[in-house]
């Protein structure tokens, strides 16, 4: 059936037929000019010198010069159709030898007296002003001529006499203007096709007309067949005509009639050496009434109707209906019909091939029809379907449908029983309302199925009887991967493009090893690691990937937007977990564990642990109020310092050199004990007056028993005045079992407090004074001292000793 209708196509009006040359054209060069419908009054002169197609139509051009074309030694194909022109020069074309396609129809052309071009094939001069057909007589050397358009008020034998050697594939003629017609002239013709654009009244000459293009060519085509007023017996006339006929292929144009008319016209041609009816753009008028049409005695094997207007409504369907399921031919086509239903023949018959394009078909088509046993494809695209399971019934009985189409519909799935033709082998389901559930619900010998721009998301785990899929369309719908295969064990062809695929899976490639195409273009694919394993599959085997490169191209991230996926470049170390671990990993730890050696050589710990108290410390001094600046009206001293008589050089030659200057006070026994008050009153008295207490702790300090009182007396003031006080200096470790049971106070102190520890390391000396300044660094009142007190050394007998 596709071959027949392709044939039809191929000889259809002549409008086709040129697109079809210009097509061509375009297809061997991209030199094409366009100046169409610009409105010019001559040909421009800006047109490239290497054109190869130009199109000049719809214009005011009414001349046509020698130099309108010289330059253009490439040029192919010329359209000058729908212009003004009168006249051109005879040797307009002389430099364009190349030229194959010439249309100057619809124009004001009195005459022809050029020489036109030796390798042109299609000439269209039709819808001029000829008088006669002479303009022939100039075509004879027209060798490779294949179309020929012509048109004239006179029509005589002697006119076609000179292109009669000529092998002419198809002949077009206008009759808008005929005026006379010589008996025998159409067969003079030597063509494949014929195709004649009728008056729009009808006139007797055109009988004549008629009886000779009938048996003039194998393909003959009438346009414009109107309400004609026959005043004579029709059946008759057109009963003669189909017998005089040759004709195999029968093409009928705008067909106006009453339903009458059209009903005999058609019982002429049952009759007649007719195989293939094709009616383009008929109007049936007046009610339809059933008809005793005589099927028998045909060669009829396709009826090709399109596009069909009635202009009364209020009839019995049955009538109309009837008329073609009878039909005793292998191929039935009536599309764009507005056809509501249609009746199973009422006994076996013989139609191969059922098209019913954009109908208004239902469900209820063919359901328990027993009748159509030879049919092996069904066509119903864009109708009004709307379950599935009522498509699959009508097919029951249709033992040898090989091929359905039902797409374009409003079919969707529920999951009732289905019940196909087992016969089938390819469905179209496009452009429905299914869903993944149709899987359950398809014939058991399917080899091809189509289901594009469904809503399909994804592919049941169970999928029943596809083992026999070979080529699957799931285009357009909503799948995030390819299909896993294992469902699918025969199948060859999958197409998922315009899908919602950002990269498929590493299991779906490997399942889908045995597929020789995959079409998975257009998708938002996620250019990253996932995608490796799809661009690795093309490289392994380019063939199998469909559309590859162009179609595939990267969506996300942004900066590889609209990036191909044959230049994308993914590192490996980006996507392998295993080479991060030597790469990454290794020199982590490596480079944790130098560190940590650096900080254990270079104290680190020690210094951050100094850098906390020292900003603790200062802290703690700034947030101080105006309240706590005033407690410090009442010392004398920065610090007392209390240690032991043999730690007494490092305090005298390290300590106070360097803590004991302009701006520190410290209160040590030796110097600022009052001569004449016990030892006891002067250790209370120089706590009292120092805003800190400094204990140097070392294991001669837990030895003295005057070291004990002194830090007695300050943890006393410490717990009685809430007053942070004490500052500890470890100046050697003193290990526990040294500590004397009395000295619970000073055990307590080091697991409660922080204390300062004086560095071995030269380099840690800096940081450990500034830790110790920062805690007694504060504001002092200026005071006298009392002199007798402060400027004396007190005598040996008042002299702590350890």
């Amino acid at each position: 059936m596709a071959a027949i209708v392709l044939f039809i196509f191929c000889f259809f009006p002549k409008i086709e037929h040129m697109l079809c040359n210009m097509h061509q054209l375009h297809e061997t060069s991209n030199s094409v000019a366009n100046f169409s419908h610009k409105s010019l009054k001559s040909v421009p002169d800006n047109i490239p010198l290497s054109t190869t197609v130009l199109d000049l139509s719809y214009n005011s051009i009414d001349n046509v010069l020698l130099s309108d074309f010289k330059n253009m030694a490439n040029l192919q194909s010329l359209n000058l159709s729908n212009n003004q022109i009168k006249h051109f020069d005879n040797n307009v074309f002389e430099f364009n030898k190349y030229l194959s396609y010439l249309d100057l129809s619809h124009n004001l052309l009195e005459n022809i007296l050029g020489n036109f071009p030796k390798k042109l094939n299609h000439l269209d001069i039709s819808y001029n002003d000829f008088e006669t057909m002479s303009v022939c007589q100039g075509l004879g050397h027209l060798l490779y001529l294949k179309y020929l358009g012509l048109g004239a008020s006179r029509i005589q034998k002697s006119d076609f006499e000179a292109i009669v050697g000529l092998h002419l594939q198809s002949v077009f003629i206008e009759l808008q203007r005929i005026s006379n017609y010589e008996n025998g002239s159409l067969l003079i013709l030597n063509t494949r096709k014929l195709h004649l654009f009728l008056p729009n009244i009808y006139k007797d000459l055109l009988d004549n007309v008629f009886f000779d293009a009938v048996k003039t060519s194998r393909i003959l085509e009438l346009s414009n067949i109107r309400k004609w007023n026959l005043q004579k017996d029709l059946n008759k006339y057109i009963s003669d005509i189909a017998r005089s006929s040759q004709v195999t292929h029968l093409i009928l144009n705008q067909v106006d009639m009453a339903w009458g008319i059209f009903a005999t016209t058609l019982q002429n041609i049952w009759h007649s050496s007719v195989e293939i009816l094709y009616l383009h753009n008929l109007v049936v008028r007046e009610s339809i009434f059933k008809i005793d049409f005589d099927y028998s005695n045909t060669s009829m094997k396709v009826v090709f109707i399109d596009k069909v207007e009635l202009t009364d409504l209020l009839f019995d369907q049955g009538d109309l209906y009837i008329l073609f399921s009878e039909m005793n031919i292998e191929n039935l086509t009536i599309n764009s019909a507005e056809m509501l239903y249609m009746l199973c023949p009422s006994s076996p018959s013989t139609l191969q091939s059922i098209t019913f394009f954009n109908n208004a078909l239902t469900d209820d088509l063919f359901q328990n029809c027993v009748n159509l046993t030879k049919l092996k494809t069904l066509q119903l695209g864009q109708n009004k379907l709307e379950k599935l399971s009522k498509v699959s019934s009508m097919t029951t009985n249709m033992r040898s449908l090989t091929y359905i189409d039902v797409s374009r519909n409003h079919i969707s799935y529920n999951e009732e029983e289905c019940n196909w033709s087992e016969s089938i082998i390819s469905l179209n389901l496009a452009s429905n309302s299914l869903t993944e559930s149709v899987f359950k619900c398809l014939p058991v010998n399917i080899k091809s199925l189509i289901l594009k721009n469904n809503e399909i998301s994804s592919i049941p785990q169970k999928v029943l009887h596809v083992s026999h899929l070979e080529e699957l369309s799931l285009s357009a719908n909503r799948l995030i991967d390819l299909p896993v295969c294992t469902h699918f064990s025969s199948l060859t062809l999958v197409n998922v493009e315009h899908n919602q695929i950002f990269y498929p899976s590493a299991e779906s490639i490997q399942s889908c090893q045995g597929l020789k195409s995959i079409k998975a273009g257009h998708n938002p694919f996620q250019c990253n690691c996932d995608l490796r394993s799809f661009i690795n599959l093309q490289k392994k085997s380019p063939e199998k990937i469909i559309g590859w490169p162009d179609s595939y191209v990267c969506e996300s991230p942004e900066e590889l937007k609209g990036i191909k996926l044959n230049t994308l470049y993914v590192p490996e170390i980006q996507c392998n977990v295993l080479l991060l671990i030597p790469i990454i990993v290794v020199p982590t730890v490596i480079l944790i564990a130098v560190i940590f050696g650096l900080c254990k050589y270079f104290d680190v710990p020690w210094f951050l642990k100094m850098l906390w108290q020292w900003t603790r410390t200062k802290h703690r001094i700034k947030s101080s109020n105006k309240s706590d600046q005033l407690l410090h009206k009442d010392f004398f001293f920065h610090a007392f310092i209390s240690y032991s008589e043999h730690d007494s050089s490092w305090v005298k030659n390290i300590f106070l050199p360097t803590i004991d200057n302009g701006s520190l006070r410290i209160c040590q026994h030796e110097r600022n004990f009052v001569p004449g008050k016990s030892i006891i009153e002067n250790i209370i008295n120089c706590i009292e007056k120092s805003y800190k207490s400094i204990f140097i702790l070392s294991p001669n300090f837990v030895q003295s028993e005057w070291c004990h009182y002194e830090l007695y007396f300050a943890h006393h003031k410490l717990y009685n005045e809430h007053n942070d006080n004490l500052i500890l200096i470890l100046l050697e470790p003193i290990p526990q079992y040294l500590i004397p049971s009395r000295y619970y106070k000073l055990k307590a102190l080091m697991t409660q407090r922080t204390y300062l520890e004086w560095p071995k390391e030269r380099s840690k000396h800096s940081l450990f004074w500034a830790n110790l300044k920062a805690a007694i660094d504060v504001k002092l009142p200026d005071h006298n001292l009392e002199s007798s007190g402060s400027e004396l050394s007190i005598s040996q007998s008042s002299i702590i000793t350890a």
